[in-house]
């Protein structure tokens, strides 16, 4: 077997089901999860409408590279959202099985150990397939701290010389899970001008780029970054993406991947040899989403919703602010981020994920711990119910209340 897999550490869920065994919930509570970041929104009926009338191209091997009119579908939505003057969908563009098989997979094409062990870096907290592809391609994971007094931005100097110039991948994540952060234009321009010092390729996962909550400004994209600071060849930058959050199809399994050309037409002969093609009529729905924002627009307005009143329930007993895009919460807490999870769950049956899960211990620290988060992916009432949930337990330690005080009767008996 890979040695490398004993190098892996148990996934975020495996340990917190570890972590809840055993405990029982109160149990006239119906229990509220919120700690994967799955999206629970309808998916609009024009995509399944799509997908069944395109089940014809079940009887055909699909391209790896995709049909052509996704590939124009998707490059015309990266010029329309990010204003770029033009796209080339036959190079610049490669559709995936969505983001995470992409972002997995990206490393394994990348990393080169034939002169030693490489170091990939990546942001801390972070969605951890980014260190389970770094793992398993025989490199070595370092971290950057996303800390709150620095708005949990990349600090590039966490980093000694010495280790970039042995890193050979940086993955980025903006927005930020779970800090809902967003990389800047100098954090970018910081970034571009790291990768040409060091020829490091840069991994932007933007999964979470479509869920923001001001219209007039949507999330800058590393691909709009790099064409407004003059790097129209995207040079060492591919950006990923997926309609996952954007259009409420988690169970489609569809994105891509966009940038440089000379390293999508590397990654398309490993996914040629890896088997990743895309089913024919989830190419077909997904043209058609990709073409279509007014769903996306609704799916805004029900997190901007969701995360107006959830904030305005919250904000008395604790710190909570509206993130810049993403649909979590990145809460303190004023105990173990652990022992607060498990009190969470026994006392008011609601599940978060303990932050210091998503994190490693790095430089002297880790960043996730004393903090939970919070997926706001629940339908809107179901998530209000968890926020008067979360209240009632985090009044406890602001005012030294007992167990269940100040959470009405009514509210016990769930919606």
């Amino acid at each position: 077997m890979n040695p490398n897999l004993s190098r892996l550490q148990p996934y975020p869920f495996q340990k917190l089901s570890a972590l809840l065994a055993g405990v029982t919930p109160h149990a006239s509570l119906r229990p509220i999860s919120l700690s994967i970041g799955e999206p629970k929104h309808a998916t609009p009926q024009f995509i399944r409408d799509v997908l069944v009338e395109q089940l014809g191209g079940l009887s055909s091997y699909p391209a790896t590279a995709g049909s052509e009119p996704l590939r124009k579908a998707i490059a015309g939505w990266i010029e329309r959202r990010y204003r770029i003057e033009k796209i080339d969908s036959a190079t610049q563009v490669l559709p995936v099985n969505g983001s995470r098989e992409a972002l997995f997979a990206f490393a394994q094409a990348v990393v080169d150990t034939s002169n030693g062990t490489p170091a990939v870096v990546a942001p801390n907290p972070f969605y951890q397939i980014y260190e389970g592809a770094i793992l398993l391609a025989g490199a070595q994971p370092h971290f950057l701290n996303l800390l709150p007094e620095n708005r949990f931005a990349l600090d590039l100097r966490q980093l000694p010389e010495e280790i970039w110039r042995r890193t050979q991948l940086i993955y980025v994540c903006s927005p930020g899970n779970p800090t809902g952060n967003v990389i800047t234009l100098d954090e970018w321009q910081a970034l571009f001008e790291l990768s040409d010092r060091h020829g490091i390729v840069i991994a932007s996962d933007e999964c979470y780029s479509e869920i923001y909550f001001d219209e007039s400004r949507p999330p800058l994209g590393g691909l709009e970054a790099a064409q407004r600071l003059g790097r129209r060849d995207f040079r060492r930058l591919v950006a990923f993406s997926s309609l996952s959050k954007r259009s409420n199809v988690p169970g489609m399994r569809s994105g891509f991947v966009a940038g440089d050309a000379e390293i999508l037409a590397k990654f398309l002969l490993y996914r040629t040899y890896h088997g990743c093609a895309m089913n024919p009529a989830i190419q077909a729905a997904s043209a058609a989403a990709w073409e279509d924002e007014k769903h996306v627009a609704e799916n805004r307005r029900l997190y901007r919703e969701k995360f107006e009143k959830t904030l305005a329930i919250l904000s008395p007993v604790t710190e909570v602010e509206m993130p810049e895009a993403a649909f979590y919460l990145w809460l303190r807490t004023p105990i173990a981020d652990t022992e607060f999870a498990k009190q969470l769950f026994g006392q008011y049956n609601v599940t978060v994920v303990p932050g210091s899960y998503l994190a490693r211990e790095a430089h002297g620290v880790n960043p996730g711990r004393n903090y939970i988060r919070v997926a706001l992916v629940a339908p809107v009432e179901e998530c209000l119910e968890a926020a008067q949930r979360l209240k009632a337990f985090y009044s406890q330690f602001a005012k030294g209340k007992s167990k269940n005080d100040g959470f009405a009767v009514s509210h016990r008996q769930g919606v």
